[in-house]
């Protein structure tokens, strides 16, 4: 790669850590963003005195670039990415970017659901063990900011399916996949055959000398791989018995490759068929390094859990408060609502993405009394459900929403805020709204 000059495209944390880590390897570094950049990353730039632009792409500037790092919020359908496309520019992503400037081993996760939680779970078993390792990615810090200003012998990285949209060379020595299911289809033209392949790349460039780790109870998943040339070496994970990969069975989560690993998972923590899934990817990494039994078991009996994903809230006159406002899409509720253990108020919402409410209609006829709407256009989930449930409320305000919840509900039974939809339409992401829940929870 000629060192020479590189252009930026867009300046969130993904854009900043890719201008650092350049200008370390001594790059010509220019950052251009078509909206307005955040203070604290203007602040960066300034103190590393690189050149920037917000709310416009200049053409001239682009066109002059030996390469062009692009952010994952970019579509490759944006009309600048095109035009740098027509022009013959080289468009890379950041963790394509960072991959190129360090020799870390690379133990990346993808999926619909889970990727974060799995993600810290390996990388709390690979810290507690006592590797020198590093968490980026879509959690935490940019993989390139990470590269950029610490030297880390492994790294443990979340991967969305945009981040896999524009690498080359980018090749994990493990590479995880959790499931698959909708999500992010707008970015895809409503296709889940581009958002499925899109996922897929992660092991695209695997070799025999890597692994590929996924959950074969996944159908979409499995008929996928099963129909691909498959290079690296396959481990599977699921509730199925394997001869090869890791299952649950009694209790115990066993983990065959050679020797034969077994955890008992009653003391986990994390609840919840989704979290030993969870768990069980976590263990078959931790097998593939060879982490010692006991240590994974004690670094998965002190997992805590997410925030916002089934976050215990508060328990109030026998009224069990749960936030689960990372589920963002209707899979992730699924799961949400297979893991309460009684009657639920549920709280749902936001920008729907095309929902089909006939996948958690038989878990909603069998667990939930109530719905409160929150968002700005409840009707489809509404019209849907009315007839299933006793009562259906609708508002705008979390602390209403709560408020209501905590009037209607019975004792022994929980108030799940799991909303199916993204949070964009009320609040300025996720974590705000659950942010918000909780609030409302502690003040009643």
């Amino acid at each position: 790669m000629k060192k020479n000059r590189i252009v930026i495209l867009g300046c969130g944390e993904s854009g900043i850590g890719s201008s650092l880590l350049a200008l370390k390897k001594g790059y010509s570094v220019y950052v251009s963003d078509n909206g307005i950049i955040k203070e604290k990353y203007k602040n960066i730039l300034k103190t590393n005195k690189i050149d920037w632009e917000e709310n416009s792409h200049n053409k001239k500037k682009l066109i002059d670039a030996d390469l062009i790092i692009k952010s994952p919020g970019i579509n490759n359908n944006n009309s600048i990415i095109k035009f740098l496309f027509k022009n013959k520019i080289p468009v890379i992503s950041e963790i394509e970017f960072a991959y190129k400037n360090t020799n870390a081993k690379l133990i990346c996760i993808t999926g619909t659901n889970g990727k974060t939680t799995t993600s810290s779970l390996i990388y709390k078993i690979l810290k507690d063990f006592g590797y020198n390792v590093g968490l980026a990615g879509n959690i935490g810090d940019s993989f390139a900011k990470k590269v950029a200003n610490e030297n880390f012998d492994y790294y443990v990285l979340e991967i969305s399916s945009f981040q896999l949209e524009n690498i080359i060379d980018f090749r994990p020595d493990i590479s995880v996949i959790t499931n698959i299911s909708n999500d992010h289809l707008d970015h895809y033209d409503n296709n889940f055959d581009k958002y499925l392949d899109t996922k897929l790349k992660i092991f695209m460039n695997q070799s025999e000398d890597n692994f590929l780790v996924y959950n074969s109870d996944d159908k979409i998943l499995k008929h996928s791989i099963d129909n691909k040339n498959i290079k690296p070496n396959i481990y599977e994970f699921g509730f199925k018995e394997k001869k090869h990969g890791t299952y649950f069975k009694k209790g115990k989560i066993i983990s065959k490759k050679k020797t034969t690993t077994m955890i008992n998972s009653s003391d986990f923590k994390l609840k919840g068929r989704h979290n030993l899934l969870n768990a069980m990817a976590a263990i078959s990494v931790a097998k593939l390094l060879s982490i010692d039994k006991i240590s994974v078991r004690e670094s998965l009996q002190n997992f805590k859990g997410l925030e916002h994903r089934l976050e215990f809230v508060l328990k109030i006159h026998n009224i069990t408060y749960i936030n689960d406002s990372k589920a963002t899409n209707l899979n992730a509720t699924q799961y949400a609502l297979d893991s309460m253990n009684n009657q639920t108020i549920w709280i749902a919402g936001g920008i729907d993405k095309g929902n089909d409410y006939n996948q958690i209609l038989p878990l909603v006829r069998e667990k939930v009394r109530g719905i409160i709407c929150i968002g700005l256009n409840n009707e489809k989930l509404k019209k849907f459900f009315s007839p299933i449930v006793e009562f259906i409320y609708e508002t705008q305000k979390m602390e209403v929403a709560v408020n209501i919840a905590n009037r209607v509900a019975n004792k022994k039974e929980f108030v799940l805020l799991s909303p199916a939809c993204s949070s964009y339409d009320i609040y300025q992401s996720y974590e705000e709204r659950g942010n918000k829940f909780k609030n409302a929870v502690r003040n009643l």
